[in-house]
C-alpha cells in the first residue's frame, strides 16, 4: 500500500511537472500565434509596396526563427546550470510575455511609420530568445523533477505541451473568426491573442515562482558551481555533444516535416481543400498529443533506444511510399491516415527525446548540453526542412524531398544504433546513487 509520504511526494512532484510544463505550453502559443494570425496583421506593420518594410519583415522570420534559438539556448542554458531551473525558466516565460504585449501594443505603420516594424522585429527576437532558453531548461527540468523509473513519462509532457501550444493559437484563430468580422480582425482583432498570450505568460510566470528548485542543482558542489554553464565544460563532453547532434537530425526533420510541411503538400500536391487540411491537421495533431506520454511511459519499461530505433528504421523504410501513396489520393479520411502513421512513427522520437539528452550530461552542464546542439540543429535541419521541400517542388523535383527526409533519418538511426541505453547510463540516475552513499 502507498505510504502517505509516497502519496505527498507524488503529489509534489506532478504539481512541479504541471507548473514546467503549462509554461512551456504558453511559450509555443506566444510562438506560434505569430504564424497564425500574420495573414491579419502584416499589412499593418509590413505596408505593400514598402521595400524596406518587406525586407524588415523577411529579416525578422530568418533572425528570430533561426539565429536567436541558438543564442537563446545558449545564454538561457548558462543561467540555469550556474543559477537554477526555476530561476531560468521564469525569466524566459517573463521575456516572451513581454516580447507578446509589445506586439500587441506596438502601433501600426499608418500611425508610427518605420518605427512599427522595427519594433515588431526587437519584440520577435525577444520571442526568439526565449524559446531557444525554454526548451534545454524545460527538459532538464522535467527530467530532474520527475521521479526514478517514471522519467520517461513525465518528461513526454514537453512535447505534448509544444503541440498542444499550437493548437491552442489555431483554436483561438478559429473562435475569433466566428465572433468577429473579417475587417475587424484586420483592425484590431489580431492584437487578442497577443494579450491573451501576455496574460498566460504573466499569471505561469507566478506559478514557476512556487516551482522547486530540483535536487540535482540544489545538491550541486561548490566545485562544479564554479565551472557550471561555461562553453569550456561543454567541450569536456564532446561525445555527448555530438549525440544529440545526431539524435536530433533525423527526429527535427520529421517533425517539421509531418507537423508543418504536411498541410501545404496536401493543399499545393494533394489538392486537398484547405478547411479540409485544417481538420485533417488538428485531428492528427490531437492523437499525436495523447501517444506522446504511452511512449513516454513505454520507455520506462523497456529503455529508450528501442523507440528511437522503431523510429529511424520506420522512418527511414517508409517516408518515400507515405509521400508517393499520398500524391496519389483523393480521400480526406486516407490522407489522415498517412499524416497519423507518419506522426507515430515521429513519435518515437518525439517522446523521449528530451530525457535521453538529459541523460547524457552531468547536472552542471545539463541544461547547456540539452539545449545548445539541438538548437543548432533545429535551426539548421529542421528549420530549412519546408524550405528545402518547397524549392525542390519549384524547380520540380519535390519527390527528391522525400529521399531527403528519409536519408536524415537513417543518419539518426546510425546514432541510435551505435549509442547505449542512455536509461542505464544516466548521469541522472548516477548522481542520485552518489548523493545516496
Amino acid at each position: 500500500m502507498t505510504s502517505a509520504t509516497e502519496r505527498a511526494n507524488t503529489r509534489r512532484i506532478t504539481g512541479n511537472i504541471f507548473k514546467g510544463s503549462v509554461g512551456n505550453l504558453i511559450e509555443w502559443y506566444d510562438w506560434y500565434v505569430y504564424s497564425a494570425f500574420a495573414i491579419y496583421f502584416s499589412s499593418e506593420f509590413f505596408p505593400e509596396g514598402d521595400s524596406t518594410s518587406q525586407l524588415l519583415n523577411t529579416a525578422a522570420i530568418f533572425a528570430v526563427g533561426f539565429l536567436m534559438r541558438p543564442i537563446g539556448s545558449l545564454l538561457m542554458g548558462r543561467y540555469a546550470d550556474r543559477h537554477g531551473r526555476k530561476a531560468a525558466l521564469t525569466l524566459s516565460i517573463m521575456v516572451m510575455a513581454g516580447g507578446s504585449l509589445i506586439i500587441a501594443l506596438t502601433p501600426s505603420y499608418s500611425s508610427i511609420g518605420i518605427m512599427a516594424p522595427i519594433i515588431l522585429v526587437l519584440a520577435r527576437l525577444l520571442q526568439g530568445l526565449s524559446l531557444g532558453g525554454e526548451y534545454g531548461t524545460s527538459a532538464t527540468y522535467l527530467s530532474e523533477m520527475a521521479s526514478s523509473g517514471r522519467r520517461g513519462f513525465y518528461s513526454s509532457f514537453q512535447y505534448v505541451t509544444l503541440v498542444a501550444g499550437q493548437m491552442v493559437a489555431l483554436g483561438v484563430q478559429i473562435v475569433l473568426q466566428q465572433v468577429l468580422s473579417e475587417a475587424d480582425m484586420y483592425s484590431w482583432g489580431w492584437r487578442i491573442p497577443f494579450v491573451i498570450g501576455a496574460m498566460g505568460a504573466l499569471a505561469v510566470m507566478w506559478l514557476r515562482r512556487t516551482m522547486d528548485e530540483s535536487e540535482q542543482f540544489t545538491k550541486m558542489d561548490t566545485k562544479s558551481k564554479e565551472s557550471a554553464g561555461t562553453i569550456r565544460t561543454l567541450m569536456k563532453h564532446p561525445k555527448a555533444v555530438l549525440t544529440v547532434v545526431g539524435l536530433t537530425l533525423g527526429g527535427t526533420v520529421a517533425f517539421y516535416t509531418y507537423t508543418t510541411y504536411l498541410q501545404k503538400f496536401m493543399i499545393n500536391t494533394v489538392g486537398l481543400e484547405k478547411e479540409v487540411v485544417s481538420w485533417i491537421n488538428f485531428l492528427a495533431l490531437l492523437v499525436f498529443v495523447v501517444l506522446q506520454p504511452i511512449a513516454g511511459m513505454l520507455s520506462d519499461k523497456i529503455g529508450r533506444r528501442p523507440l528511437l530505433m522503431t523510429f529511424g528504421i520506420l522512418g527511414t523504410l517508409l517516408t518515400v511510399p507515405i509521400f508517393f501513396i499520398l500524391e496519389q489520393t483523393t480521400s480526406p479520411v486516407i490522407a489522415f491516415l498517412l499524416m497519423m502513421l507518419g506522426l507515430v512513427i515521429v513519435t518515437g522520437y518525439t517522446s523521449i527525446n528530451a530525457i535521453v539528452k538529459a541523460e547524457l550530461f552531468p547536472t552542471e552542464i545539463r541544461a547547456l548540453g540539452v539545449g545548445l546542439p539541438y538548437a543548432f540543429t533545429v535551426a539548421i535541419f529542421g528549420g530549412t526542412a519546408e524550405f528545402i521541400a518547397l524549392w525542390l517542388k519549384d524547380i520540380g523535383y519535390e519527390s527528391l524531398f522525400y529521399y531527403y527526409v528519409a536519408g536524415c533519418i537513417a543518419i539518426s538511426f546510425i546514432v541510435y544504433w551505435r549509442m547505449a541505453e542512455s536509461s542505464k547510463a544516466s548521469h541522472i540516475e548516477r548522481e542520485l546513487e552518489t548523493d545516496k552513499l
